[in-house]
């Protein structure tokens, strides 16, 4: 038996007893007290309406034949544990109004009531259901205002990061595509390898920063036109080092992905790399990526010293060798992949390049 009166999408107080001339006055009351109210005379429709109805709290005779009262509430609370639940009873003994509140009751009312009492129990429960639910949504505007100023944080980090690690190449790709490609064709690697979301993004981050060791490289070596000198090389070489140096110690695991980078992303899979000389998987996955991406950039980009190749030549190229370049210098397994995926890599450069070449 419901309230007419009370449609069921409006927030209500259930009121439950088998006795319908009580629970017709006590909801007489309630209403004439501006509280609005859906009755129900026996413990399953009452349940039924919890589950259904928008209900804010429920006051229930604790005897009712099938179910008592308290058996309701331990029901009720099965549906919502938040819904405040009031007891009413003739019974006036200490003991069940103790294990009542013991069972998790809101209040406890003696029969006979008066109106005071009533309404001011159904205040009590209503401010402590309205109560619960402003905390759940300051919890949920301050979880979300963290989570916004955290990624705030986040981001601007990353375009520090980006901007420095620009500067340092700045000498040498003044638009920055050169590295800003490098992550997106280490990200495709990545997912067409089956690799973590976690690495995937660490990796897409890091690899930015593979050539940050640069910066100290000096400006005469850097930017010679030219082929370098074995002096020079090994000069050059040491960027790798130097990376590493400024990366090396970080807490944050970004950082430290990015430290391994820029030490081994010229290591090569049959050790002929630099500056270890590391062989297979003493090489790091991370710097295998990206010493393949680089090397396939390195090859589409315009130098001083070489025209700009073509995906098509590039890709050949780092599938059978050049003389120069051999198929042994690269993880199998992540050259099979950039060329299960290489249609997607040409797209990135083409999205992204330079177009010098």
């Amino acid at each position: 038996m419901t309230s007419e009166a009370t449609p069921v999408s409006k927030s209500s107080i259930l009121l439950v007893d088998d006795d319908r001339t009580a629970l017709k006055c006590a909801s007489v009351l309630l209403s004439q007290n501006g509280y609005s109210t859906v009755l129900s005379d026996n413990a399953g429709d009452a349940l039924r309406i919890v589950r259904t109805d928008n209900i804010e709290a429920v006051m229930t005779d604790i005897r009712m034949p099938g179910m008592s009262g308290l058996d309701l509430m331990e029901e009720i609370h099965k549906v919502d544990p938040e819904i405040p639940v009031v007891l009413m009873t003739c019974d006036a003994e200490l003991n069940t109004a103790v294990e009542a509140i013991k069972k998790g009751a809101f209040d406890f009312l003696i029969k006979p009531y008066n109106v005071l009492q009533l309404t001011h129990s159904a205040k009590k429960a209503l401010d402590y259901r309205r109560l619960l639910q402003v905390e759940r949504n300051y919890k949920k505007t301050l979880e979300e205002t963290v989570r916004l100023r955290t990624e705030q944080v986040k981001n601007a980090s990353r375009e520090m990061i980006m901007r420095l690690t620009v500067a340092a190449e700045y000498r040498d790709d003044e638009t920055g595509h050169h590295i800003r490609r490098l992550g997106l064709y280490a990200k495709k690697i990545a997912q067409a390898m089956g690799l973590s979301r976690d690495f995937v993004e660490a990796l897409t981050f890091a690899s930015s920063m593979h050539d940050i060791g640069k910066i100290g490289i000096p400006d005469h070596i850097f930017l010679k036109p030219g082929v370098f000198t074995d002096e020079e090389f090994e000069v050059m070489k040491t960027h790798t080092m130097i990376g590493h140096k400024i990366l090396s110690g970080s807490t944050h695991s970004n950082i430290q992905v990015a430290a391994s980078i820029a030490l081994t992303h010229h290591e090569r899979w049959d050790g002929t790399g630099y500056p270890q000389g590391l062989k297979g998987k003493e090489i790091p996955l991370e710097g295998r990526i990206v010493m393949l991406v680089d090397h396939y950039d390195a090859l589409r980009s315009e130098r001083p010293y070489k025209a700009a190749f073509s995906h098509d030549d590039a890709v050949r190229i780092t599938k059978e060798g050049d003389g120069r370049t051999k198929r042994e210098h690269f993880d199998p397994e992540v050259l099979d992949s950039f060329l299960s995926c290489a249609g997607e890599i040409d797209k990135i450069y083409l999205k992204r390049g330079d177009f010098r070449g």
